[in-house]
């Protein structure tokens, strides 16, 4: 199991406390689901391997200053289709492929519809790894 909390996730929220305790109650879920989830803090983001990245979190501002909290985190996934969900920012990528950026404000916002999305996100960069190794 990885550990959701290192010295390269400490310096991405060096100074955001909040944004720090999100974060780490989402990856608490996301390793729960997957175990062998690998946990890479880069740059601008943290990303969730399992094998090929399914999410990642970032301090994105998708939305204008007036629709978002004072705190927050940006969860990005991709899924074969756009949600029909006010929460989620999508982005078309190409047919069949959309980009969706989800602010969470609140620990509440961690549900069984964003773990959902997630599950749905795992399972399409699977498939998407399984399908591309074969051509």
């Amino acid at each position: 199991m990885p550990s959701i909390i290192t010295q390269d996730i400490l310096f991405f929220f060096d100074g955001r406390p909040a944004e720090l305790s999100l974060y780490g109650q989402l990856a608490a879920e996301i390793v729960a689901r997957w175990p062998d989830a690998q946990i890479r803090a880069k740059k601008t983001q943290i990303g969730f391997y399992c094998p090929g990245l399914f999410c990642c979190v970032s301090l994105a501002p998708v939305r204008s200053k007036a629709e978002r909290p004072a705190h927050f985190i940006t969860v990005t996934f991709g899924l074969d289709h756009p949600l029909d969900d006010p929460r989620a920012l999508i982005v078309p990528i190409r047919s069949n492929r959309y980009t969706h950026h989800v602010l969470l404000g609140s620990a509440g916002e961690i549900d069984g519809t964003l773990l959902g999305w997630l599950d749905a996100a795992h399972r399409f960069t699977i498939e998407r790894t399984v399908n591309h190794a074969r051509t």
